[in-house]
């Protein structure tokens, strides 16, 4: 039988909890691991100066596979954001975001199912910025003055948006393989280029040179502010979204938002060199920490999507059904998942991971 080795990161504030529960309900699949736990977080940047050793990027890069809970950012200190540094140092530019509806998850629609893929390295949030009245600044309005390309007012700050024709490429092929490996029917590429000629016309141009190569699936593509018209109203006419990495940012929490919130939508990054990073899509909140109560549904949906990136399907679709029966049922489920906060009978984030352990034994 196979030992997966796995980098497991805790993380800070609830992400322990929440972890813990996830890996008990992996491993009580069958499926064997061997946890290489590593330390990030708040803790570690009290100890350290960084919440994220290198020791931690050490191992995602030698094991390639990670399970990691939510990490705070330290405010003011000079950390724009944990996940946005992980993701740069492994080079991991396709963020995978399914939102699916489970019944018995609070939302105004039913059986959405749809999927994220969103580019991870450029668009504006590359990070390239000029500070107001920098030299940068100033070289750049000058030039877009003299090329002709438009006025800058004088005290702006920059932001650069860049969309290159290899990064287009690659997660644009990255998201009709996934389609394919699973079985789904189309892709949509999101765009806004109506209003951006270059940038998002050259994203759309080169989405429909790589969709020729699958004509097995179907391809159109969508302006964003139409899209998420289109996602609001109808919502089961999509399949598979592809877009630029700040489009995609946006877009994944509101297709969150149709199947329950980002308590329930799991997330993966997938980069350089086979990596791949399975985490929640929430915050760490840790002012619930310790108290045996937040939901753990987003990182144990992220345990089914490692489950399948390593192969073991079988496992995977077990686990979801598992998890589906507890939550359609109701009962075993944390305050979130029931009709009111207050209800006395909601139980804890173990208690939960439990109830899907004793389901599992059941299917």
């Amino acid at each position: 039988m196979a030992v997966y080795r796995v980098t497991l990161i805790p993380g800070d504030g609830t992400g322990p909890e929440i972890v813990e529960a996830t890996r008990r309900v992996l491993e009580a699949t069958g499926v064997a691991f061997d946890w290489d736990v590593q330390e990030a977080g708040i803790d570690v940047y009290e100890k350290l100066g960084t919440p994220m050793p290198e020791s931690v990027f050490e191992s995602i890069r030698r094991n390639k596979v990670a399970l990691k809970g939510p990490i705070t950012t330290p405010l003011g200190k000079g950390f724009r954001s944990v996940n946005v540094a992980l993701r740069k140092e492994l080079e991991l530019y396709a963020c995978l975001r399914p939102c699916k509806s489970y019944k018995g998850v609070r939302s105004r629609y039913q059986d959405v199912d749809l999927v994220i893929v969103r580019e991870n390295m450029e668009d504006l949030y590359a990070g390239v910025e000029f500070q107001k009245d920098s030299e940068g600044a100033r070289r750049l309005i000058a030039l877009a003055q003299e090329t002709g390309a438009g006025r800058i007012v004088e005290d702006s700050a920059i932001s650069i948006k860049s969309i290159s024709v290899s990064g287009t490429r690659r997660i644009v092929k990255w998201a009709f393989e996934h389609a394919r490996a699973n079985k789904r029917r189309k892709v949509t590429a999101v765009h806004k280029a109506n209003i951006l000629k270059y940038t998002d016309g050259l994203f759309l141009e080169v989405a429909s040179e790589v969709a020729s190569q699958y004509p097995d699936i179907e391809f159109d593509d969508r302006i964003v502010d139409n899209m998420c018209m289109q996602l609001v109203q109808k919502p089961e006419q999509y399949d598979v979204l592809v877009l630029p990495n700040l489009f995609g940012d946006i877009l994944s929490d509101l297709c969150a938002g149709l199947v329950g919130g980002l308590g329930v939508a799991p997330g993966a990054n997938f980069g350089a060199g086979d990596v791949a990073v399975f985490e929640p899509t929430h915050g760490s909140a840790p002012k619930y920490a310790g108290q045996n109560r937040v939901n753990p549904s987003a990182t144990i949906l992220s345990g089914v999507l490692m489950l399948r990136h390593l192969g073991e399907r079988e496992a995977a679709d077990r686990l979801e059904r598992a998890f589906a029966s507890v939550v359609a049922e109701g009962w075993y489920v944390t305050y979130d998942m029931k009709p009111s906060a207050d209800d006395p009978t909601a139980v804890g984030t173990s208690q939960f991971a439990d109830a899907i352990i004793s389901r599992m034994m059941e299917i």
